[in-house]
């Protein structure tokens, strides 16, 4: 069962953020219905069949999972918030070993914002941290290591800007 930190040892939310040469709604798209398309499969999954899809519901409620080739899925989180093309909440609810845990939850928030010229600032938030307790230092380094949020976000990034172009 994990602990819950105290108020002076709890871990500031992971932030990133980028403007992506994309328009709002098609940013919105590929970042929720196309997941697939740009997130890190062969190495940021959970499952123990090799993955081959990163679905998101498309509403409040809404499963956020992996599908393996062999048609396993592994839970991921649930939708907290669905506002397109403005905005998605994510639970992640996948613990410090990798694995769901359905009494975990932290958020991912993700906004995106139309800065003109077919331009979109993405923003990401990875907060509640605090809930993986005595692993809370140990989860925010791996949120911030060079494979970690960034790389998932730039990958998207490349994914959104070649939408945008086809």
């Amino acid at each position: 069962m994990m602990t819950t930190a105290n108020a002076s040892t709890k871990p500031a939310p992971i932030k990133k953020s980028l403007d992506v040469r994309a328009p709002r709604d098609v940013a919105f798209r590929v970042f929720t219905a196309e997941m697939t398309s740009w997130w890190q499969l062969e190495s940021h999954h959970v499952g123990e069949a090799k993955a081959v899809a990163a679905i998101v519901e498309p509403r409040v409620g809404g499963r956020w999972y992996e599908k393996g080739e062999d048609g396993s899925e592994c839970d991921w989180g649930k939708v907290l918030a669905w506002d397109p093309p403005g905005r998605v909440v994510l639970a992640w609810q996948l613990s410090a070993a990798w694995k769901f845990d359905p009494k975990l939850h932290t958020e991912v928030e993700v906004r995106f914002t139309d800065l003109g010229g077919g331009v979109t600032r993405v923003e990401l938030e990875h907060r509640l941290l605090e809930a993986y307790g005595d692993k809370s230092p140990e989860m925010v380094a791996a949120f911030e290591s060079p494979q970690g949020w960034g790389r998932v976000i730039a990958g998207f990034a490349e994914a959104a800007e070649a939408a945008a172009r086809s």
